[in-house]
């Protein structure tokens, strides 16, 4: 594949710099920095765009670096009077103040063309209650691309889960965690990321670690999604209720989103809060209801009192459960009911057009 061609990023300023490179990833591009006109200049010409910092503004002007049509000028302060004479002399360019331009630079990053388009294709799953079996259905049809011949990408988003590694007895298994992610500030080589995870054959597992804090910025959510989506060919993302700025850019990338439901009422009701939760993030969202029930509800039923489209069931599967306790992961057969469910809802992700949004 062709190497994209990555906006340039020009500034001394380090937080500054930490918001350009989180926004950047945030609209699904990487950056190249300079901190300074002579590491600029010879790579300028070439970038997509350009964003100075505005505390290298008029040095980088006294320095004569070429104009570029595609320039920004950004701060995270006041905007200091002696840039503006700066800004005129170098032509059109459009001013962001940060951070109440964040919205518009991200749109900006967005924008630019991609040499090599996203290859993977991204699954979202989301509980409706607590104990509903999300992460089941996210192991399970992890473990199930990956025998399809699919390179994979498990993503463990919802920190009170109990652990994505745990699910698949991968709790021993070598390899980076969200904390050591988090700490990059999402700045890391995307093959290097990829490398450094848990992983056994062509699945590759990011999760949790038991001893550090559970949360995960959106920057190192961005910086998963940016190498799943370059060197993967499905990505599973399994996420919390509670949606936060992480989970909800996982959502709206996702080409497709799943809300896992037990026919019970109070599940019910549960699942309804989350639906419309997520409907303020994206507008199609489909149903798998998990049984057994207590009362008998068809699961159609459970559909419709939802108001949504029904993607599959999960049967009661004893086997399964004493599977997972002995270490063996979800799905670990071929003829289970939720392998079946899996190999007919990864079909359907594979052959449905890619949402833009992950591009």
């Amino acid at each position: 594949m062709p190497t994209p061609r990555l906006p340039l990023v020009v500034t001394a300023d380090q937080e500054l710099l930490d918001d350009l490179v989180r926004l950047a990833a945030a609209g699904g591009t990487e950056v190249v920095v300079a901190t300074d006109p002579i590491s600029a200049s010879p790579r300028i010409t070439a970038a997509p765009m350009v964003v100075f910092g505005a505390d290298v503004v008029v040095e980088c002007l006294r320095a004569g670096l070429p104009r570029h049509s595609r320039t920004v000028i950004a701060t995270r302060s006041e905007w200091p009077h002696a840039v503006d004479d700066a800004a005129r002399r170098l032509g059109e360019v459009h001013i962001c103040l940060l951070p109440d331009g964040e919205a518009w630079l991200v749109d900006r990053f967005a924008s630019l063309p991609h040499a090599d388009p996203p290859l993977a294709r991204t699954v979202a799953v989301i509980g409706g209650s607590g104990g509903a079996g999300a992460s089941i259905l996210a192991g399970g049809l992890a473990v199930t691309a990956v025998r399809a011949g699919h390179r994979t990408l498990l993503v463990d988003g919802d920190p009170l889960g109990g652990g994505l590694d745990v699910l698949l007895g991968w709790e021993q298994q070598n390899g980076l965690r969200w904390p050591a992610l988090a700490r990059a500030g999402g700045r890391v080589d995307p093959p290097e990321l990829l490398r450094a995870l848990p992983q056994r054959g062509d699945l590759v597992l990011l999760s949790f670690a038991r001893d550090e804090s559970a949360s995960v910025p959106s920057e190192a959510m961005a910086a998963a999604l940016h190498a799943g989506r370059r060197a993967r060919d499905v990505i599973v993302a399994d996420l919390p209720r509670q949606l936060d700025d992480a989970s909800v850019l996982a959502l709206q990338t996702a080409d497709r989103a799943l809300l896992v439901v037990r026919p019970e009422l109070r599940s019910l009701v549960g699942a309804h809060g989350v639906a419309q939760t997520i409907r303020v993030h994206r507008d199609d969202l489909a149903v798998v209801v998990r049984g057994p029930a207590p009362v008998p509800l068809p699961p159609r039923d459970v559909a419709k009192a939802l108001g949504l489209p029904l993607a599959g069931v999960l049967r009661p599967e004893p086997d399964m459960l004493v599977a997972i306790e002995n270490g063996k992961g979800p799905a670990y057969g071929t003829r289970g009911r939720l392998a079946g469910l899996c190999r007919e809802l990864l079909g359907k992700l594979v052959d449905q057009p890619r949402n833009e949004a992950a591009a």
